[in-house]
């Protein structure tokens, strides 16, 4: 049973990944209005928050890095503090170069929370799988709050309110981290999550399979949440009808699929990731591909099953480091992970921006999304089954590999 500080640990933690999405999602639904107000092409104009997303992967390392070397706990109060001055700073650039080095400096800060926030949880004692479902599910929120608050924002105050009030939403949380949360210590020198030391064999495999799966699935998650409220405004446009309408369309398929992620928690505490991973990525191929051709409701309802898909997707990856890697290396890496996962996403703006230019706009990019997806379900085919790994496992460790559920503590 988890003590009340372990608690307030995790539930800042819950936190802080809402705010982390939400800050890397406030450009691709403000963009629709600065375009209009600007008067400078959708495709010109995000290509700006390049930057952001490329520093939201390449920080990802040296912030995993500093957390183990340094410290977890005062890594998250930079985070809270950092990200919140970024976003208020963006809020007042009067021009595209000042509007990429504010997105820039989000990306940065944003950086720290994954390595770091999810290092920290699973080390929580407990259900590791059903801890990373719920905290998934605030970070798919984050997702949902950006679409729908800057919509409502930007209609009720303009673009510049809906990066300063969630800018100071940051650094109260901030101060309430640091005056509610106590510093839970250094990481621990422990075994695996699995209670042994994989041989090195096998750790590569999986390794190589987890730079497969983050870096496709990477660019297909941050492609498809970068273009939703475009394309919703493309597709739907009879039923946004106004910013805040789209942006309540996009919030309540983010804030519905993420419930998938509580599922997939609860799933990787009873089954097995082989089988898991098979089959998440073995439904995004055909998902994406309608996607790329319906409109109307039904492009509105295979966007969702999209979404569950690929949110599904996400705690998985992060058991894999959670239940393989020991805990004083599991901010690094993490890092690693979120290194190749994000900055592959990096490139979802560019692709984004060049093929909705062509003649065959989302059409095109969802179609390109739907053979990354198809690489991802080809790594998870040699995922190591359970019972290979256990013939690997010495029998006194077996009765762990057999029952992933033994993390619940």
């Amino acid at each position: 049973m988890a003590s009340s500080a372990e608690r307030r640990l995790v539930a800042f933690l819950n936190a802080a990944h809402l705010l982390d999405h939400y800050a890397m999602l406030i450009f691709p639904t403000a963009v629709v209005a600065l375009a209009r107000e600007w008067d400078r092409p959708y495709g010109a104009l995000l290509s700006l928050a390049t930057g952001g997303f490329v520093a939201f992967g390449a920080c990802a390392l040296p912030a995993g890095w500093l957390a183990d070397r340094w410290s977890r706990y005062r890594m998250m109060a930079v985070f809270f503090f950092g990200l919140g001055a970024s976003l208020t700073a963006t809020g007042f650039a009067q021009t595209g170069w000042q509007l990429a080095a504010g997105l820039t400096a989000v990306g940065v800060f944003a950086a720290i929370y994954h390595p770091v926030g999810i290092a920290m949880l699973v080390a929580v004692p407990g259900r590791m799988g059903r801890r990373l479902g719920w905290n998934g599910l605030w970070g798919n929120l984050g997702l949902a709050t950006a679409a729908l608050a800057t919509g409502a924002l930007v209609d009720l105050a303009g673009w510049r309110v809906a990066f300063f009030v969630p800018g100071v939403l940051c650094l109260a949380a901030g101060m309430a981290f640091l005056g509610l949360v106590a510093d839970p210590g250094p990481a621990r020198k422990s075994t695996t999550g699995i209670g042994v030391e994989v041989d090195a064999r096998t750790m590569a495999r999986l390794f190589a399979i987890l730079a497969v799966a983050t870096a496709c699935g990477g660019v297909v998650f941050n492609a498809t949440t970068v273009s939703m409220p475009k394309l919703f405004d493309e597709r739907l446009a009879a039923l946004a009808g106004t910013h805040l309408g789209l942006g309540a369309l996009v919030a309540a398929v983010y804030a519905l699929a993420a419930f998938a992620q509580v599922a997939m928690g609860a799933l990787i505490d009873r089954f097995e990731m082989r089988r898991l991973m098979i089959a998440v990525a073995a439904v995004q191929v055909p998902l994406l591909v309608a996607v790329a051709q319906l409109e109307g409701w039904a492009m509105l309802a295979a966007a969702f099953a999209m979404m569950l898909a690929i949110f599904g997707q996400i705690p998985l990856n992060d058991a894999l480091v959670g239940r393989y890697v020991a805990d004083q290396y599991r901010a690094r890496v993490l890092a690693l992970r979120y290194v190749v996962s994000l900055g592959a996403a990096a490139l979802a703006v560019p692709l984004v921006a060049a093929l909705h230019g062509t003649a065959g706009g989302f059409r095109h990019v969802f179609g390109a999304l739907a053979l990354l997806a198809a690489a991802v379900l080809g790594a998870s085919l040699f995922f190591p089954s359970r019972a290979s790994l256990a013939a690997r496992t010495p029998l006194s460790a077996a009765p762990s590999l057999a029952a992933p559920a033994s993390d619940r503590g």
